[in-house]
């Protein structure tokens, strides 16, 4: 029997007891006082967050990749982040990957039984080649997932970096972590439905991960996606009005340097602010890591 009472996420919240007699408006008004408290945990882990956003930003300039793994709402927000990476920031599919228990069918409907496996994930990463250079992120909200707890300490066992996102106090999968993140968002509105407040907590989690790591590798100018995939019609709108609003030029100035760079925002705006011949910018670029380092070094 698995013992659930002294898990955090499993407690019952006294403010929703009931919640089932409220009126629609009076009900949506106690989750949403509830929603509101899942910022202030994640802004007391900011300092773990940093550590870990700095270790895997450092990984993944060294070569290695990042990996998510977990069971349910957990596992499908790892793979959300991870499949939004490749648009947003121009990675290749394979440097964020998102791992669930019980696999591709477990996106969209449960597996029962896969996240209680200590040895799935194992097998999971292994078909992936994770290795020594690689950082695992396992996900639990409960904090005790056996699926993340196993491949938390096959990762420890090949000395690669771990990191756990836990919503408990005194999470199980911290043992096996380098670093643990554990936003405490308290007892859901409905007990035990982590996919609410916890949920909440990992998506915003997530995103400071992927996104402060990509910044750190110059996949961001300013506030912009300069390394955007231009794969459908709003993202190719959306790289002319990077590149416009980067190098203040005109639409026809920033259209024709986009189809010059075969519409790769960055290298249109590094062409149009340099003003450099295409093929020396791409060398340029190619030797600096973001796209101020390499406007500094024509002007040192």
């Amino acid at each position: 029997m698995v013992d659930l009472k002294n898990l955090t996420t499993e407690k019952q919240n006294p403010a929703t007891k009931n919640i089932d007699e409220l009126s629609t408006l009076d009900m949506l008004k106690l989750i949403n006082n509830e929603d509101k408290k899942v910022a202030f945990a994640v802004e007391k882990i900011l300092p773990e967050i940093s550590k870990a956003v700095d270790v895997i930003a450092q990984k993944l300039k060294a070569g290695g990749r990042l990996f998510y793994i977990g069971a349910g709402t957990s596992g499908r927000l790892g793979i959300l982040d991870a499949v939004e990476c490749p648009p947003t920031f121009g990675v290749e599919f394979e440097l964020v990957q998102g791992i669930i228990a019980g696999g591709y069918n477990a996106i969209f409907k449960a597996v029962e039984g896969a996240e209680d496996s200590f040895t799935i994930a194992e097998n999971d990463l292994n078909e992936r080649n994770f290795s020594s250079k690689d950082v695992l992120v396992a996900i639990a909200a409960s904090g005790r997932t056996p699926y993340c707890l196993g491949g938390l300490k096959y990762a420890k066992s090949i000395n690669a970096t771990t990191i756990s996102l836990s919503s408990s106090e005194n999470p199980q999968i911290a043992k096996f972590a380098d670093i643990s993140l554990n936003p405490i968002t308290g007892a859901e509105v409905i007990t035990g439905s982590t996919r609410m407040k916890a949920g909440t907590a990992q998506k915003m989690v997530l995103n400071m991960l992927s996104t402060g790591a990509m910044i750190k590798l110059g996949k961001v100018y300013g506030n912009l996606m300069v390394d955007v995939k231009t794969s459908n019609e709003k993202l190719s709108e959306r790289a002319v009005n990077i590149v416009m609003t980067a190098t203040e030029r005109s639409r026809e100035e920033c259209e024709s340097a986009l189809k010059s760079a075969n519409g790769r925002a960055k290298l249109a705006v590094f062409s149009l602010i340099s003003n450099l011949p295409i093929e020396e910018c791409k060398k340029i670029l190619k030797d600096n890591v973001s796209l101020k380092e390499a406007l500094r070094s024509q002007y040192e």
